[in-house]
């Protein structure tokens, strides 16, 4: 069961830093810093539903046919 956790912690991470666009916010010198903590909250909040669905999914996966 902890293994399994782990599991999902990791893929969480993953899935949040492959959906961050950090190439174009942090090399860019216009992003200011209050900008820059907005887009990543917003692209946090937009994440949480796809990591529920991949949860949901390795733990049921009848529910993805």
């Amino acid at each position: 069961m902890k293994s399994r956790i782990r599991l999902y912690i990791l893929l969480a991470a993953i899935w949040f830093v492959i959906s961050l666009p950090l190439p174009w916010l942090v090399g860019n010198e216009n992003v200011s810093a209050s900008s820059f903590y907005t887009i990543l909250g917003i692209v946090g909040i937009m994440s949480i539903p796809f990591v529920m669905l991949g949860i949901a999914w390795s733990v049921k996966p009848e529910l993805a046919s």
